[in-house]
Parts: structure tokens; sequence; C-alpha cells
């Protein structure tokens, strides 16, 4: 086996740099056999990386339905697993296991740990398993044979069964390392959850669906907490960067007190462009009873209220009241 290095760096706040993972990759990418048409692996050196995943769930970004309290935006542990090009952690249009679902709805590891673990002893192609716990800081080592497919999960907090990550990361191409990777995040839906906005209470979704990705317009309902119908594309709600570093074997220690990154929409605005949230409103009242003098013209009212106000520049509120010319009944 070929010793690696952990390194985990979590900071609590709506953006921030969650992990940053030192891992050792070393040639046995070719150990067990793969798919003909995935290209082999053939570096014939070890190759050592940083891995730092960004948030960047603002709410200049994505003001509608952001939640500020109980509990605020953020982001779980990490779980990752470096693995061969014939195991998946999770795959987009696929069902979510058991595992992802514990995961993705409440945050719990446990099942999805033992999934892992089932794998790398069934299919022997799970090298290793990667945790970052949701403190301020942790270290760990292990000891593993790394394969050249890394897949994480990360999952949005408050959300019914909401999530980002990827699945199976390559990092060789051809007989050599890649020197960068670098992927914008999107959020996906487990398909275990009905639930429309981030704090909806649990409501299973039965049969399961698969796993799917939430776009501007899907789900189309308007009460989704991701719908933006203005918008072709949501903005990046997370970023992961891997970067090929100069293989050391020093411990990197971590700031005793690491400073806390503020939620402030101008400080925030560099890294994302502000989403525009349209106003939104209710459907019209009936018409209201005819006000006026018997025998002469009156009028009567209509209204409606806002479901949404307008943020970073959206469409402004209509009208939420009319009236129209009538004449009183039941005169006597």
């Amino acid at each position: 086996t070929l010793p690696s290095e952990l390194l985990i760096e979590f900071k609590k706040g709506t953006l921030y740099h969650l992990i940053i993972l030192i891992v050792t990759l070393g040639q046995g990418c070719n150990s067990m056999p793969v798919p003909t048409d995935i290209p082999m692996c053939t570096a014939s050196e070890t190759a050592q990386y940083s891995l730092t995943f960004t948030g960047k769930w603002t709410q200049a970004a994505f003001p509608k339905q952001y939640p500020v309290y109980r509990p605020p935006a953020q982001w779980s542990n990490l779980i990752g697993v470096t693995h061969s090009s014939d195991y998946h952690m999770w795959q987009r249009n696929e069902f979510a296991s058991n595992g992802v679902r514990d995961f993705a709805e409440k945050g719990e590891a446990w099942t999805l740990m033992k999934e892992v673990e089932a794998a790398g002893e069934r299919i022997q192609s799970v090298y290793g398993i990667l945790s970052a716990p949701a403190v301020v800081g942790g270290t760990g080592q292990m000891n593993t044979q790394f394969e050249v497919f890394l897949s994480f999960i990360v999952r949005i907090v408050p959300s019914p069964d909401w999530f980002v990550g990827v699945d199976s990361i390559d990092l060789c191409d051809g007989d050599r390392w890649k020197d960068n990777v670098s992927l914008e995040l999107f959020p996906y839906d487990a398909g275990t959850d009905s639930g429309f906005t981030f704090s909806s209470p649990n409501f299973e979704t039965i049969p399961q669906d698969k796993v799917t990705q939430i776009t501007a317009s899907f789900p189309s309902h308007p009460a989704n907490s991701f719908y933006y119908p203005r918008l072709k594309h949501l903005p990046p709600i997370a970023k992961v960067t891997l970067t090929r570093v100069k293989k050391t074997n020093q411990i990197i220690s971590l700031p005793a007190e690491p400073t806390h990154l503020e939620v402030n929409d101008t400080k925030m605005s560099p890294l994302c462009a502000d989403t525009p949230l349209d106003c939104e409103v209710s459907v019209w009242s009936p018409w209201g009873l005819c006000k006026g003098k018997c025998g002469e013209s009156g009028v009567r009212h209509r209204t409606r209220y806002v479901l949404m106000h307008p943020a970073n520049n959206g469409a402004a509120c209509p009208l939420l009241e009319e009236e129209r010319k009538c004449f009183p009944d039941n005169c006597l």
C-alpha cells in the first residue's frame, strides 16, 4: 500500500473553504480490471494533490427563500472515496442508495460508509474513504492504495435531500497526472424527499425518483427554492479545485483560530453575480361588493398580495388593487 496524508480544514459559515485534502496517488491504477473504453493510467510516479471545496451559496446569488436562521445556510461534512472506474458513490439519473439518502436528507454518514466498505470488499475497487468532520479543523492519516478516480458528496443545509458533489474525477491523463482539475458545482436532488423549499418538512418520495440536477427551471414549480425563470442557468453554488503539489511528508498545521468570513452581500459580490429575483404575487381575489348610491354608478375592488418581494434589481411588483365601475345590487 501507498501512504497518504489527509489534511482537513472545515470552517462553519455560508461562504468558506470547506476542506483542503492532500492525497498521494501512486501507480497501481491499472491493477484492477477496468472497461476497455476508458483509457488506462500508466503514470509511473506517485502524485500528491490538494483539494479545496469553496462554497458560493450567498444571498446575492440565491436570494429566493435564502435561509438566514434555524439553521442558516451552511454545508455538511464531506464524504469522499478514492476508487477505480467500476465503482460509483452516486450517479446522475440513477437511484440513490440508502446511504446517499440518509446523508442527503439528514447528514448521517453511517450507512453510506458501510456501503463504501462493503463495495471495497465485494469488488475490490474502493481504496480509500475520506471524511471531513464538521468542526473547525481536524487532521488524520490513512494507508491505502489509490486509483485515479475521486468522488465525494456534501449536503446542502438546510434542504430536503439536496447536495453537491462529483462522480468520479479522473486525475490521470494517460502516462501523466493532471496538474489542475477545477469544477463548478451545482445542486442535485437525491430523489428521496419531495420538499420544494430549503426548510420543507420531511415528505418522502414514493416511489423513489432518480438523482437529478436542480436547474433554474427544474423542478418547474414556482415554490421551488432554486426556481429562477429569468435565468438560463443557475450560478454555481460551490467549486472544487484539485491542484497537484510537490510531494512532501510534512504535516501542515492548521491555524488555532481560523478567520471566519462574514456573510455580507457587498463583500461577496466579487465572487458571484447577483441573481435578480422578480416579485411574485398571488392570484386576484374575487370582486368585492359594489359600493355606491342606488341608481348611480359605483365601484367594486379586488386585491392580491405579495408572495415574494423583488431583490437584486428584479422586476417590481405589479398593482395589488384594481377597481371597476358597477351598479349597486338589491336597491330598494
